[in-house]
């Protein structure tokens, strides 16, 4: 056996050291930046613990909803007035109107009567807004 076989390498875990380094370094951050805007230290630590609260889970009507809002903004919806008006995009609002009708057809008769609603009531929103733009017709904004 060689000198060499006593020396090889080593593995330490620096994931502790790492942590703690990027904690000082955000709440030195959080700090700094509390000092820039004029704001107290504990509105940026209301804000941390707000994200780290557990996010809503994820159901059928929410991921359907999250798939028509997505198509609607496509076909030139505001949701926030103070937003930019995002280009409208036709051909990808069908792409999501069409992936909706899939869900709606491989999934009859294994949905609840909510989910089912949701699922109609989203795909004739969105069939009517897509058919009026697409034949050059604006529908009446809603307020």
């Amino acid at each position: 056996m060689s000198a060499d076989e006593g020396e090889g390498f080593v593995i330490r875990d620096r994931r502790a050291r790492s942590e703690e380094r990027a904690e000082d370094e955000s709440s030195s951050a959080a700090h700094a930046s509390s000092a820039a805007t004029g704001r107290p230290e504990a509105a940026s630590s209301g804000e941390a613990s707000r994200s780290q609260e557990p996010p809503h889970p994820v159901t059928f009507s929410s991921f359907t909803f999250s798939l028509g809002t997505s198509a609607l903004m496509l076909m030139g919806e505001q949701l926030d007035p103070r937003q930019a008006k995002v280009p409208v995009n036709l051909t990808q609002a069908k792409e999501i109107i069409d992936i909706l009708s899939m869900l709606e057809s491989k999934t009859k008769g294994n949905l609840t009567s909510e989910e089912q609603a949701v699922l109609e009531d989203m795909l004739y929103a969105l069939r009517m807004k897509y058919v009026a733009l697409a034949s050059g017709k604006q529908p009446a904004q809603q307020s």
